[in-house]
């Protein structure tokens, strides 16, 4: 399933699903296709009057018609709206349950985070992480400590034990640390009144960001 493959124009939604099943020797039934893609109600609509959504969905069809015992998604759901998207990660789901391996790329690093079970980042052409979501938010072994902190001095701050950036949002404040123990050990040393501290590990994003910086210019 491409991005931004075109379709065929003058022809209805489900004239291109019947030619993707023509294609193979083990369709999917039509009927069917066109429900799990969420086109039934269009079907019989000219695919050049249809959003970019809709259009996604054709080529999820497409995609899906032969039985594909392997699915390769290319930023999958690009133009689909919040509740589309979900219905589509749904469907991954269910055919990932019946035996089919998908393999998707996304700069939607909150799907990758939410719905797969392997990770892989690439920086210029290069694997340098592959692994579980877990795992690879766990390699940049940074974590974030955030508490409130009326008038906070960014100096004091940045001079705890393990703190690597300093981040400020009125009251909030936000502490990278590379040993989220030390940092808040150092904090309730430094005598400051907060409140409402949590810690939380590195999400996705933060971890690409880590993984794609570090070395970038070797």
């Amino acid at each position: 399933m491409l991005q931004s493959a075109g379709l065929p124009q003058g022809v209805t939604v489900r004239e291109v699903v019947q030619l993707a099943r023509q294609l193979s020797p083990h369709p999917a039934p039509l009927n069917g296709l066109l429900k799990t893609a969420g086109l039934a109600t269009i079907a019989d609509r000219r695919v050049d009057g249809l959003s970019g959504g809709q259009a996604q969905r054709v080529r999820y069809a497409f995609a899906i018609a032969g039985n594909p015992e392997v699915l390769f998604l290319d930023e999958p759901t690009v133009g689909m709206d919040v509740e589309t998207q979900r219905d589509f990660w749904r469907d991954m789901h269910e055919h990932a349950a019946a035996g089919r391996t998908i393999l998707f790329a996304t700069h939607y690093l909150h799907e990758a985070e939410s719905v797969s079970d392997r990770v892989v980042v690439l920086r210029s052409g290069r694997v340098v992480a592959d692994g579980s979501p877990s795992k690879i938010k766990g390699a940049t072994g940074r974590k974030s400590v955030r508490f409130t902190l009326p008038d906070a001095d960014p100096a004091m701050l940045r001079a705890l034990a393990a703190v690597e950036e300093v981040e400020s949002h009125g009251a909030t404040v936000v502490l990278a640390t590379t040993d989220a123990d030390a940092t808040v050990a150092s904090l309730v040393r430094s005598g400051v009144p907060f409140r409402d501290i949590e810690v939380t590990g590195a999400d996705l994003e933060e971890a690409f960001l880590a993984l794609t910086e570090e070395g970038s210019g070797g």
